[in-house]
């Protein structure tokens, strides 16, 4: 007897290979048969007018403090995602000395903007080596989960506060991050991650330290997996790098390893693509991950960092919020930031100037300023005839800093976009899950593909895009038995109508330990993910 049987679906095996129509058979967490099946089952779903396929593995999240609260890992789940990959972008929790665990909290709580009370509040710190933390959170896990380890962490567990301004680490110290770094690899880490995005701060305003490090150290960590049968590595803001010096590819060849990075290149993207594409045919394997969703997030002056690469507003943005009113009200100070925000007066290369035209206002707490809910800040100050950052201050001054925003720098272009995911050469994904949390909610990325750009805008076939959701991922992170519906590999899977698949609309949950909120996206249209054989969600 099955222990579950899913009649009657389209399915669409993860291959790319075309879709049919079929059963799919488990039993004890595995796959079993495919085809026309009667056999008895304990539980029988049917599929009828769905399509049956792999459960989505999403590649870039940020749960590695939720994960110990949350063993779901929501709202992913909810969008057909079974397996998350954390310790993205150089940070994480481990490896952690007894004396550190606010050091890795307050890098991860300001720049993936999780609040850091519920750091404080939910984290219940049991381990200090890499493997220990992967043996904490194995105790409790509803979806599949795999850990990438973070270069800033091992930084700090190696130099300790001397990662935050040493640039350059003496032999013994890369030696002992080379070890911490092949022995996780050992233990079961996915890969290694950095990051190079220079306005990325700890909650005292410290660089942190994977930024501080030369490229050379990163160069020489990679190095350490050199030899390995496992290890992808993973790099935050890498795209100009690569397409000025080829720095994604020179990882990969010191490593021999696999690597996937972050593209975010709205004006270089086809000289990107064309040089990822002549890497491909060269025999490297780097690939660059596109996300998407539409490029915009939520935030308040409580807490944005929209302005943070702008070194005086880096400081005000900092401080406790009568500190902040009292910089937005000072005469003096106004004209310093304007001179930057608005003037792009003495700003660093990594600062990118900041469109006006993109801020728009989406909740104004005060009645008589609700007029400008759904405007842009550059249109508010045309009507008021003000200057745009004043305009701005005078708001957030007079409604207490509470007013919400919405940031839509980038723009976006859905011909660029569709080209984007047609390449046989990029990833899907940067879904941010768990990051970001007050400003937005990137859970439903997989729901985005299957709906906008499958259903809705024709960019890209079904199974292209479940190829690129499920064995795409599975076969770039090492995960062998996950990936495709075949006899024999995990029953890891996701049914879903194709005619409904979208995302709901965001709202508000207060759910984060000490009640404090994020961002609920939910799906519409995913009938039921199943994990590992066992139905996770089910409506919902």
């Amino acid at each position: 007897m099955y222990d579950l049987l899913i009649k009657n679906g389209r399915i669409v095996d993860g291959s790319g290979m075309p879709s049919y129509l079929g059963d799919v058979a488990i039993k004890d967490g595995k796959i079993v048969e495919i085809g026309h099946l009667d056999g008895e089952a304990k539980q029988v779903i049917d599929a009828k007018h769905r399509v049956v396929s792999p459960g989505f593995i999403d590649n870039h999240c940020h749960f590695d403090a939720q994960v110990t609260w949350d063993p779901l890992c929501t709202f992913s789940p909810s969008h057909g995602v079974t397996t998350v990959i954390f310790g993205n972008c150089s940070l994480g929790l481990a490896p952690v000395r007894p004396d550190d665990h606010e050091a890795l909290a307050m890098m991860l709580s300001r720049v993936e903007a999780i609040p850091i009370e519920s750091l404080r509040q939910g984290v219940e710190w049991g381990w200090e080596t890499f493997p220990q933390y992967l043996d904490f959170i194995e105790r409790r896990l509803g979806v599949n989960v795999g850990v990438l380890m973070g270069h800033s962490a091992v930084r700090r567990y190696v130099m300790g506060d001397d990662a935050y301004e040493r640039e350059t680490a003496t032999g013994d110290e890369m030696e002992a991050m080379k070890e911490i770094v092949r022995d996780g690899i050992r233990a079961g880490a996915l890969g290694l991650s950095f990051d190079r995005n220079k306005g990325h701060l700890d909650l005292k305003g410290r660089p942190i330290p994977g930024i501080v490090a030369p490229i050379e150290e990163i160069y020489d960590l990679a190095s350490a997996l050199r030899g390995l049968s496992a290890g992808v590595m993973q790099c935050g803001s890498a795209y100009p790098l690569e397409i000025r010096e080829g720095f994604a590819t020179k990882l990969g060849e010191l490593s021999g390893r696999p690597v996937v990075y972050n593209a975010k290149s709205p004006e270089t993207w086809r000289q990107h693509l064309n040089i990822v594409e002549q890497g491909i045919k060269d025999g490297n394997r780097v690939y660059p991950v596109v996300n998407p969703r539409p490029q915009a997030s939520r935030f308040t002056m409580k807490d944005g960092q929209i302005f943070d690469r702008m070194p005086t507003w880096r400081t005000v943005m900092l401080g406790t919020p009568e500190e902040k009113l009292a910089s937005f009200t000072d005469p003096e100070m106004r004209q310093t930031l304007h001179d930057e925000a608005v003037d792009d007066k003495d700003l660093p290369v990594t600062a990118q100037p900041i469109n006006w035209k993109g801020i728009f206002v989406t909740r104004a707490v005060l009645e008589e300023n609700r007029w400008m809910q759904g405007k842009s800040i550059a249109q508010i100050a045309e009507e008021l005839d003000k200057d745009v950052l004043y305009t701005l201050l005078d708001l957030v001054v007079e409604e207490n800093l509470s007013t919400s925003f919405r940031n839509s720098q980038s723009g976006g272009d859905d011909d660029v976009m569709a080209e984007m995911l047609q390449s046989p050469y990029t990833m899907i994904g940067l879904s941010d899950a768990g990051a970001h949390v007050k400003f937005e909610a990137g859970y439903g990325y997989s729901s985005i593909v299957l709906g906008h750009w499958v259903r809705d805008q024709h960019a890209i076939s079904m199974e292209e895009a479940i190829r690129k959701l499920t064995f795409m991922q599975a076969a770039m992170f090492g995960m062998s038995d996950r990936g495709l519906i075949r006899p024999g590999m995990a029953a890891d899977i996701v049914v879903f109508d194709p005619e409904e698949i979208a995302v709901e609309e965001v709202d508000e949950a207060y759910d984060l330990p000490g009640g404090l909120m994020r961002l609920r996206q939910e799906a519409r249209g995913v009938d039921c993910t199943i994990v590992n054989g066992q139905v996770l969600i089910e409506g919902g």
